[in-house]
């Protein structure tokens, strides 16, 4: 009886491990549902592996006015991402065709030309009906959608908050460090 029983408890233990949940998925939270590709090795770019980080959303372009602002993104990431920020890039061609390159080209110019390490997803549209469901999230959640390249969004840790800025919004303005210090602190 007991060799039985204890059968019995090691297959309902095999059935439970089976089914549960894999790590973090219970902490994902639904903003950050999402998989894309990463733009510097093609592989899969889980948006939850970002859960519990403060994370910084910009749509980027190579070709545009705004694009020193790389330079700027890349040194807040250098500076806070041991604290807990994350700086993640989505190259788009949806604003005057600025983007026009290959997924390749743009890792290549990012990397060379402004030292870019913090994460890049590939190529995304990020406006109108077809934008990512991602991108349809964070314009319901804020009301403001992206107008141009470098629209930026702030996610909180809990991603519980959404805070839009806009494309003038340098990486080193007051407001935007602020706010990051606030939800770094969270």
């Amino acid at each position: 009886m007991i060799t039985r029983l204890t059968r019995l408890l090691a297959a309902a233990t095999i059935i439970i491990a089976a089914t549960a949940l894999p790590a973090g998925a219970a902490t994902c939270p639904p903003l950050l549902d999402h998989q894309l590709t990463s733009l510097q090795d093609g592989k899969p770019l889980p948006l939850c592996q970002y859960a519990g980080k403060v994370i910084l959303v910009v749509n980027t372009a190579s070709y545009c006015g705004f694009t020193s602002q790389y330079d700027g993104l890349e040194k807040l990431y250098a500076r806070l991402k041991d604290k807990g920020l994350v700086v993640l890039g989505f190259p788009s061609n949806d604003f005057g065709e600025q983007e026009p390159g290959t997924e390749k080209e743009i890792a290549e110019f990012c990397r060379l030309t402004y030292g870019v390490e913090f994460p890049m997803a590939g190529k995304t549209v990020v406006k109108g009906k077809n934008a990512h469901p991602f991108y349809l999230k964070l314009a319901e959640i804020t009301g403001s959608r992206p107008k141009w390249n470098f629209h930026k969004y702030l996610i909180s840790r809990d991603a519980s908050q959404v805070v839009a800025f806009g494309s003038f919004t340098k990486p080193d303005d007051k407001d935007l460090l602020k706010t990051i210090d606030r939800f770094l602190a969270q």
